[in-house]
C-alpha cells in the first residue's frame, strides 16, 4: 500500500513540473514610436519678405458715387498695378483693366470683397493658398483668395502666361485690345458669348487704351532708328529685361525682339538694342 502511494506521489510532482515548463513569460508589448508630421499649408503668393507685403492703398468710393464715379475710381485704384503686368507679361493694361472692372463688379462684387479676387479665379487643382467659397455656375464653388489685391492681378497674368489654350494670344499686337478681347472668349476664358463686345466697350466707353499708349509709348516721342547714333544700352550688375524695358519705356517683348532673344536670359556686359536695326 505505502509503495502505491509513494508511486502516485512521484507521479503528481513530474506532471506540476512538466505543466510548469510549458508556461511562457509573456512580456508587455512595447508601443512603436510614431513621428508626428506636420505639413504646412503653403500660398501660390511669392512674398519675398516683409517690405515686399505692404498693402496695396485702396480708395473707398463714396457713399452716393454713381457707376461712373465708381468705375473711375477703380481705374485710380488699379491703372498703375496693371501697367506694371503690362510691362512684365504683356498682357495690355486696358485688357486687365476692363477685365477687373467686369468681373469684380469695378471692385464692389462680394467675391472681390471677402477675398480680393479681381479675375473670377477658381481654385483648380493647383491652388495651395487660401480660397473661399462662392455661389457662382454651381453652388459654393471654390475660388482663390489674396491678401492683397496685388496678387489677384498677378495670379490673372500668371493665368493666362502658363496655359498653353491662351498663348495665341501672345500672338496679337499688344495695342489690339479688340483681338485680344474675342480671343479671351475663344480660348475659353468666359462662356459668354457676349464677353468680348463688354470688355471692348469698357475699354472704349473708359479710354483704357491711354495705358496701354504710356507703356508702349505711341504717345510719347519713340526711340526711332538713327545710323549716325544707334540707341544701345549695355547691361550692368543688377539689370533685368524688366528693368531696363521699364527704365526706355518700352515692353519687355519688344525689347526681345529687337535684339532677336529667345528667353530673358542676359549677361553683365551684354549690349542690348533700344530700337530695330536694319540688317
Amino acid at each position: 500500500m505505502l509503495y502505491r502511494i509513494t508511486i502516485l506521489l512521484l507521479i503528481s510532482s513530474l506532471c506540476l513540473t512538466a505543466c510548469k515548463s510549458k508556461k511562457r513569460t509573456v512580456e508587455p508589448r512595447k508601443k512603436p514610436r510614431t513621428e508626428k508630421v506636420v505639413i504646412s499649408t503653403t500660398t501660390s503668393e511669392t512674398v519675398p519678405d516683409d517690405k515686399e507685403a505692404s498693402t496695396t492703398i485702396v480708395e473707398a468710393p463714396k457713399k452716393n458715387a454713381t457707376y461712373a464715379e465708381i468705375v473711375a475710381l477703380y481705374i485710380s485704384n488699379y491703372s498703375e498695378i496693371a501697367k506694371e503686368e503690362m510691362l512684365q507679361y504683356g498682357i495690355p493694361a486696358s485688357i486687365t483693366l476692363a477685365q477687373g472692372i467686369l468681373e469684380s463688379g469695378a471692385g464692389n462684387g462680394e467675391l472681390t470683397r471677402k477675398a480680393n479676387n479681381h479675375f473670377g479665379i477658381k481654385c483648380h487643382t493647383e491652388w495651395t493658398g487660401e480660397r473661399v467659397y462662392h455661389d457662382d455656375d454651381e453652388l459654393q464653388e471654390c475660388f482663390r483668395k489674396y491678401k492683397d489685391p496685388k496678387y489677384s492681378y498677378r495670379d490673372h497674368s500668371l493665368f493666362l502666361t502658363q496655359r498653353s489654350r491662351y498663348q495665341n494670344l501672345f500672338k496679337l499686337r499688344k495695342d489690339d485690345y479688340k483681338g485680344w478681347a474675342k480671343g479671351l472668349r475663344k480660348a475659353g476664358y468666359a462662356t459668354d458669348p457676349k464677353y468680348p463686345d463688354k470688355l471692348i466697350s469698357i475699354i472704349e466707353r473708359y479710354n483704357l487704351t491711354q495705358y496701354d499708349d504710356q507703356i508702349l509709348g505711341s504717345k510719347a516721342s519713340p526711340i526711332r532708328p538713327d545710323n549716325s547714333k544707334i540707341g544701345t544700352h549695355t547691361v550692368q550688375r543688377g539689370d533685368t529685361l524688366y528693368s531696363i524695358a521699364r527704365r526706355f519705356n518700352i515692353t519687355v517683348d519688344t525689347l526681345m525682339e529687337y535684339n532677336g532673344l529667345e528667353s530673358d536670359t542676359i549677361s553683365i556686359g551684354q549690349v542690348l538694342y533700344l530700337h530695330p536695326v536694319k540688317n
